[in-house]
């Protein structure tokens, strides 16, 4: 039997395990029978608490298709709370490795629990080989990707440490997400596919976002994802360096710094509940 805990950051939904004393065998093929919605617990993903060489703790990340991320805004605002609501740590400064690099948090603690985390998310990626995307070198923004249905989309490409496209549509509430999000996720210009976030625009300090998640699908939000869509309309001199952002599972607050290009996102985590997996 495995024990497992599930918890979610604006509506993100992970389950997480802590095997820093089990080690889990094949993370793989759980995460597709734990993340299933109608047979599982149902998740976005599945997260590994491990140990780390380098850094306070090592954070391993599987979608509910079995392949392996490298980071995740949401998941590490929550992990960040699971190690220290538990006692695993008592430091509010943790660093955290992940296979985007270690990423530092910042928490904020009320009654001996965290609230909310403030995550330095690092520098944005936004050549086109390291986001990857094929094509020749340079910064992918406002380019044309023809589909083949014959829809063209003008995106702009950003890498957290995953891929994202980010796009700007009039009405976001119906955009046919579900249609599109797949089609550019697993078109022949992603090596490793990319994720993709749908933007309305409201004014210079507020956008919606709407995320198509590589092997997950849409989710009600993204941390990674708000990330990159600050970026994006910084790029597209479509906002200011720091946004609100209203996702389906609540808002988002990012800031991107122009002192040292990095970006910090900040937001909720919070618990849902433990369980018992039968193993």
């Amino acid at each position: 039997m495995i024990k497992f805990t599930k918890m979610h950051g604006t509506g993100n939904d992970y389950i997480y395990i802590n095997s820093i004393k089990r080690k889990i065998t094949s993370p793989e093929k759980l995460a597709v029978k734990m993340c299933d919605r109608n047979y599982g617990v149902g998740s976005d993903g599945l997260i590994l608490i491990e140990r780390s060489k380098s850094a306070d703790f090592k954070m391993r990340i599987f979608n509910p298709d079995g392949s392996e991320a490298e980071m995740c805004g949401n998941g590490i605002r929550c992990f960040a709370k699971y190690v220290f609501d538990r006692g695993l740590t008592d430091k509010k400064k943790i660093d955290i490795e992940t296979l985007a690099g270690i990423m530092h948090s910042d928490l904020s603690v009320r009654n001996g629990k965290v609230t909310s985390v403030v995550v330095d998310m690092g520098e944005p990626v936004l050549l086109r080989e390291r986001i990857p995307m094929i094509g020749d070198t340079g910064m992918v923004i406002d380019e044309t990707l023809p589909l083949d249905d014959g829809t063209k989309f003008q995106i702009t490409s950003v890498s957290m440490g995953n891929p994202h496209v980010i796009i700007f549509v009039e009405d976001i509430e119906n955009f046919p997400v579900r249609k599109y999000g797949p089609l550019i996720e697993n078109h022949d210009l992603f090596p490793q596919r990319t994720n993709v976030e749908f933007v309305q625009v409201l004014n210079e300090s507020e956008v919606i976002q709407r995320t198509w998640e590589r092997g997950t699908g849409e989710t009600l939000s993204c941390g990674t994802g708000a990330s990159a869509v600050t970026v994006a309309s910084v790029l597209n001199k479509k906002t200011s360096r720091k946004l609100l952002l209203h996702l389906r599972g609540g808002d988002l607050n990012i800031e991107w710094k122009e002192k040292n290009n990095h970006i910090y996102l900040t937001g909720p985590a919070s618990e849902i509940f433990d369980g018992i997996w039968p193993h």
